[in-house]
């Protein structure tokens, strides 16, 4: 599938050119109303088609942009967001592989199609894997039928957008036609890489007949994962904004950056605001310093009595044009902490800080990994009442709104980028390092400003050990110090520390093991002594602070036996509470973290192993308890009063029911 992506190309790229229009290659700022600034979301329902041909471009060959889905065949209601995978009845969709088709048609507000001084921009918030998007005009006396080819990206998780002001304020016009294809196949150069397997034997297999092997543990959804929206800037606009922060004694430090586009003659101001709305400092220019005495800082969850301080950063434009002056406003969030690395601790604001948190899946049912408000506020309800406060975003940048609410709430994130299943020497290539560089610019260009990313991992179990890991886990931990010089660095292994070739370049080492589960079957007995030599092991030749970041047991919710046997819930709280006894032991040394896996169940590949889906989840797909989330209810309360013990006189709150007194 992949391979005809240069078909493609050559039908549209033309029309990109022949128009002006190109992927924007400048800030990535969330779209934020303001006084100079509106957003149109278009979720809803849009028109879907899959491509069944035989070579899945028959889309393309017969052009279905030029003309409104429908005509081109039958079409399916569609959910955006959602992946497509599980919506429907249709058993060849849900494991379907190559093109599908979603077209959308948005009326636009007249002042956005007639004042040639504001920008309107299409943004695309995820779409898994491969998209190019196509945006027709209906004007007064028909469609105009030329299907103008807007964008293109290659990669899922991350956004993407494009300016159409010329496409929209070109003459009258009544709505805008927006077409995405979308393409899931992966090959061993995308990120995250796998492998077309076609079979030859017509005696067992239909002609033509493939699959999609992937070498990770989840599915393989797929579709527009989170909102596409319309918004608009004046011409002349803030593009950009990086903030870095320190404090000096109790001087908070704001240093910023302001990206200007539309105009080099230009005025800026900028106010930080406290949380009651008060200017606590202010400057000017696109460059400078704001300090403010007696800063609230940004502290973690549990960490401080007023944790996840917000201030609002208000910068101001004032540019000057050949159609007069224009203002732009935007109203970013500030944290004000520090991040720092020794060789036993990790630091926030200085004090030690203690990882006691999950991994977790954009995964539900139906839904997919399609983005849901009201999922999303009871994950982090039940982040909150089980005391954790971290985690990562295995195995890939999770949605913008995820990251504002742990700015929101102190829950602190390792940002991880969708290097995951990175098994094969091809995957390891200068193709994929090329790549993979490029969406560790996109994810740090996305993420740099949230106060609640502490660091950065650039990939999960890669095959580390391989000879061409060692130059491609430099290269790539170097370009995204570069990047971002603020926060550490880090990739999640499984190799021994013998043999991995990238653990050298990282700042904190993150070592996944399944100790009596994937090997030594049920022999709970064998766990203290494995993990205590891994620990000893990756210490003695390291010397860096290390997190437990994956752990964990199969269970499925029910599943009673005693003594325990693996798949019980026994089993998953007896496998559990031997590895708490080790990392007590480990956490007062050079342990930094210990991250369950995982958050919840989720859903992975048919295979004889998966009783549909991950089971390790401590609750359920659902968002149920099973019987582990008590335990660790109770492990990360302690850990926190402890923490709070050696900080501060006042102890953490629960939220909800507690078994303690605080």
């Amino acid at each position: 599938m992949l391979r005809e992506r240069a078909g493609v190309w050559a039908v549209l790229g033309p029309l990109l050119w022949g128009c002006g229009l190109a992927l924007l290659q400048g800030g990535m700022l969330y779209p934020r109303e303001s006084r100079s600034r509106e957003r149109k979301e278009l979720d809803g329902l849009w028109s879907f088609r899959a491509d069944f041909s035989d070579n899945r471009r028959q889309g393309f060959e017969q052009q279905w942009y030029r003309a409104p889905l429908r005509e081109s065949g039958p079409t399916l209601d569609m959910p955006v967001p959602s992946s497509f995978n599980d919506v429907g009845q249709d058993g060849r969709l849900r494991s379907f592989v190559g093109w599908v088709w979603y077209e959308r048609e948005a009326t636009l507000p007249q002042r956005w199609t007639q004042d040639l001084g504001t920008r309107v921009v299409l943004r695309i918030g995820s779409a898994h894997y491969y998209a190019i998007v196509v945006s027709a005009t209906s004007r007064a006396s028909g469609w105009w039928v030329n299907g103008v080819h807007v964008a293109e990206h290659e990669g899922g998780h991350l956004p993407f957008e494009a300016d159409i002001s010329k496409l929209v304020q070109s003459g009258p016009l009544s709505f805008c036609r927006i077409t995405i294809a979308i393409n899931n196949t992966l090959s061993p150069y995308t990120l995250p890489p796998g492998t077309i397997l076609y079979q030859t034997d017509t005696s067992k297999y239909p002609k033509g007949y493939f699959v999609q092997n992937t070498n990770f543990d989840f599915f393989n959804y797929a579709g527009l994962h989170r909102s596409v929206l319309l918004y608009t800037t004046p011409i002349s606009y803030i593009d950009d904004i990086t903030i870095t922060t320190d404090v000096d004694r109790d001087i908070g430090l704001v240093n910023y950056q302001i990206f200007i586009q539309g105009s080099e003659h230009f005025q800026l101001e900028v106010f930080l605001l406290d949380e009651d709305g008060r200017a606590v400092a202010q400057g000017t220019g696109g460059q400078g310093q704001l300090q403010v005495p007696r800063a609230h800082l940004w502290w973690p969850y549990l960490m401080h009595e007023h944790p996840a301080y917000l201030y609002s950063l208000e910068v101001r434009l004032t540019a000057q044009t050949a159609d007069g002056p224009v203002s732009d406003f935007y109203t970013l969030p500030v944290g004000i902490r520090t991040v720092a690395v020794t060789e036993s601790q990790f630091l926030i604001n200085g004090k030690p800080f203690y990882f006691h948190g999950v991994n977790k899946h954009e995964d539900a049912d139906i839904r997919g990994k399609g983005f849901d408000w009201p999922l999303l506020v009871k994950d982090f309800n039940l982040l909150r009442w089980l005391g954790a406060n971290a985690f990562r975003t295995s195995h890939y940048p999770y949605a913008e709104e995820v990251m504002q609410l742990c700015d929101r709430y102190g829950i602190v994130v390792i940002d991880e980028s969708p290097g995951v299943g990175i098994a094969l020497a091809q995957s390891l290539s200068n193709m994929s390092l090329q790549h993979h560089l490029e969406v560790m610019e996109e994810m740090v260009r996305r993420d740099k400003n949230h106060p609640a990313v502490v660091m950065w991992s650039v990939a999960n179990e890669p095959a580390s050990s391989l000879k061409p890991a060692g130059y491609y886990f430099k290269t790539l931990i170097a370009h995204t110090k570069a990047l971002d010089p603020s926060r550490p660095v880090t990739f999640v292994t499984k190799s021994s520390y013998e043999a991995d070739l990238g653990v050298p370049y990282v700042d904190v080492i993150c070592v996944n093991s399944y100790y009596s589960w994937y090997h030594d079957y049920g022999h709970m007995e064998v766990i203290q002594l494995q993990l205590a030599t891994q620990f000893e092991n990756w210490y003695r030749t390291y010397q860096k602070p290390i997190i437990q970041s994956e752990y964990g047991a199969e269970t499925i919710a029910g599943f009673h036996q005693d003594p325990p046997l693996m798949f019980s819930e026994e089993y998953q709280k007896g496998l559990l509470e031997q590895y708490h006894l080790v990392l007590d032991q480990k956490r007062k040394e050079y342990v930094v973290g210990e991250l369950i896996w995982n958050f919840a169940d989720f859903m992975t590949d048919q295979s004889p192993q998966r009783a549909i889906g991950n089971r390790k989840g401590i609750f359920t797909r659902q968002r149920q308890p099973k019987s582990a989330a008590f335990l660790l209810r109770e492990r990360y309360w302690k850990l926190a009063n402890e923490t709070w013990h050696h900080q501060s006189a006042v102890k953490p709150q629960c939220v909800g029911n507690s078994p303690f007194t605080f």
